[in-house]
Parts: C-alpha cells; sequence; structure tokens
C-alpha cells in the first residue's frame, strides 16, 4: 500500500521533498494553488481532496495540460455533470475520484448510498475517468483509545473497499481506493482493498494529535518561540509577545479531555512547563497562567520564575493552522544549525 501524504500541513517543500525521499509516492492537497507551487517543483503526481466546483476547473485542466497528473474528486452529481460538460467543452479530459463518507464526519457519499452509482455513470458516460475513491476519517480527532482508533480505521477501510466494490460491480472503472487521517493511518490492522493511505499532520504533531493518542509531547516537532513582556500581579498571569496571530484561533483541544487553552509553553529547549498553559490571547499578547487545581498565584515567584525577556516556546493545538500564520519555518538541523524553510500561503 502506497503512502501518499496530504502537504497542507506543511505546505513546505523542503519537508515534503523529504517524505518523498523516504518513500512517499505522490502528494494530497487542499488547494489548487498548493498543486501549483508543488508541480512547479516537479511533483507530478498530485490528489486535489477538496470537492470540485465549476470556476476551478480550468485552472485544474491547466494543471494537466501541462503534464500535472492531477486528480479531482466530487461526491455529488450536479458536480460530475459539470465536469463532464467542461471537458466535453474542451475536448479534454480529467481524472476523478468520488469522495466516499464512512463517519459522517463532512463530506462525500455513503458506500451504499444510490448516489455513489450514478456520481460514476454520469462521470463514465461522459468519457470522464473514475480514477478511485477515496475517504477521511476525520471522526478520529475525537477519539482517544487504541481500540476506538482501530475499529473507526477497519470501518473506513471497509466502507471505502465496500464503495469501490460496488462501482466496480456496475461495470464503473475504480482502480484506485485512498484511505487517510494521521489517527487512522497509525491505528489501521489490516488495509485489504486499499490502494493508498494518506496523512498530513504526522509531519509535525500537535497537542489535538497528543490527546487523541498517536504522539508524545516530545514528537511535536512545532513551536512558536516568544518572550515574555510583563505580568498581571494580582491575576497571577504572565505575558507574552505571541497571541492568536501567532498560534491562531483554533482551540482544538477544548473538547478533549485535556484542554491547552491557545498552546502548552515550554523551556526553551522543548521542557513542557507543567501546570501552565496559554489561557488566554489577543491578538498580539498571549496569557500565560497555572491551571492547577487550588493553586494561588504568587505573584512574586511569578516574577522570579519569568522575568522579562525570559523566552519560552509554545506547543501548538493544531500544527497546520498555527504553520499557515508563519512565512516560514527555522528548522533544526541534525547538526544543531538553524536553517529557514519557507512555506507559502494562498488558495
Amino acid at each position: 500500500v502506497k503512502f501518499r501524504p496530504h502537504v497542507k500541513t506543511t505546505k513546505c517543500l523542503n519537508v515534503v521533498e523529504a517524505q518523498l525521499s523516504a518513500g512517499a509516492q505522490g502528494i494530497t492537497v487542499s488547494t489548487l494553488r498548493e498543486a501549483e507551487t508543488f508541480f512547479a517543483a516537479g511533483i507530478r503526481d498530485i490528489l486535489y481532496a477538496v470537492g470540485m466546483i465549476p470556476s476551478k476547473l480550468p485552472r485544474a485542466m491547466a494543471l494537466r495540460k501541462q503534464g500535472c497528473d492531477l486528480k479531482i474528486i466530487v461526491d455529488n452529481a450536479g458536480a460530475a455533470e459539470s465536469i463532464v460538460e467542461f471537458c466535453q467543452t474542451a475536448d479534454e479530459s480529467l481524472e476523478v475520484w468520488i469522495e466516499v463518507d464512512i463517519d459522517g464526519h463532512r463530506s462525500g457519499v455513503t458506500p451504499e448510498d444510490d448516489a455513489l452509482l450514478e456520481i460514476g455513470r454520469i462521470l463514465q458516460a461522459g468519457g470522464v475517468k473514475v480514477g478511485g475513491v477515496l475517504a477521511h476519517a476525520g471522526s478520529s480527532y475525537e477519539l482517544h483509545t487504541q481500540e476506538a482508533l482501530a475499529a473507526l480505521a477497519e470501518q473506513e477501510r471497509a466502507g471505502c473497499v465496500r464503495a469501490a466494490q460496488r462501482l466496480r460491480a456496475a461495470g464503473i472503472s475504480c482502480e484506485n481506493v485512498s484511505v487517510g487521517s494521521t489517527p487512522t493511518a497509525l491505528a489501521a490492522k489490516r488495509l485489504d482493498g486499499v490502494t493508498e493511505v494518506r496523512a498530513g499532520v504526522y509531519a509535525l504533531f500537535d497537542l489535538v494529535m497528543h490527546n487523541v493518542g498517536v504522539c508524545r509531547i516530545d514528537d511535536i516537532a512545532l513551536s512558536v518561540l516568544t518572550t515574555v513582556i510583563g505580568h498581571q500581579q494580582d491575576k497571577g498571569w504572565v505575558i507574552v509577545d505571541a497571541g492568536w496571530m501567532a498560534m491562531s484561533r483554533d482551540r482544538g483541544t477544548s473538547k478533549q479531555a485535556r484542554d491547552y487553552g491557545y498552546g502548552l509553553p515550554c523551556t526553551l529547549d522543548g521542557t513542557p512547563l507543567d501546570g501552565y498553559v496559554l489561557v488566554g490571547a489577543n491578538q498580539e499578547h498571549g496569557i500565560l497562567a497555572r491551571t492547577d487545581a487550588g493553586h494561588t498565584p504568587d505573584d512574586g515567584d511569578l516574577k522570579a520564575r519569568f522575568p522579562v525577556g525570559t523566552r519560552l516556546r509554545i506547543l501548538p493545538n493544531h500544527a497546520c493552522a498555527t504553520g499557515t500564520q508563519f512565512p516560514e519555518y527555522h528548522a533544526l538541523e541534525p547538526s544543531g544549525e538553524l536553517c529557514v524553510w519557507s512555506r507559502f500561503h494562498g488558495w
């Protein structure tokens, strides 16, 4: 089973080249900007895993004409009809995969839905290749035990394979069966019938993934460097210069067993500050405070422990959201040297 990483997490050529060097085959993208940027860098095998709309078809076709092996997805008959009409007018073709919903989390058609075959027939009758089916078990982010994750991974696998079987039984080509989320990719016990697995946030990990149970705190590779700029003595607050413009507004841990606020503060070497979280965030101000039950703020203690000018690192709730706040990463090489890796933005 091949591995196709989702590059929306890092949007960074250095990272993606490392993934491909490590054995990944092809990439998954969430925007056509990503597809265009990585194709320009020499990557041809690209799956655009967001439902296609008519206004984006010219850009998708332009990539195909330039030699990009771009795959697009649909989950409804209307979009399929638009693609057929566009291809016939352009006298060109696109490869289309059908999105399958296996957990009610987001988009897609369920494996047993008549709409699955309707979409397949529309595409095939219109001369458009049905390249495969794909599923994303997004509800895995709501779980936190290995047993539950393994069960969902099997549900994802079985549902997507079933959709492919139904299409093939109806005479509709369906070569690829693509599944994946970081938690289910790491928890899957079997992949019978699957041709590829996708995952993205695994490349950096974050606090949501830690709460799900698929990584340790010291597996989280992304942090935001911040500096103490003041204190609020009567509230037990340490004020830092990283607010939601640095960390993002993502509060993904708020519904999990442990809430990390806007992030987990660490010392400069990455050691977590036990009992502290970034409890609040304004645009450029972060509020660091203890969350220990029964703790009474000791203002002198805070000032002594965190003098103005102290530098800290904040681990993010959601690596994708925090990363996109910045134009570059400062990456630590095995030698200890820091280098700059650019990333990009936009759609």
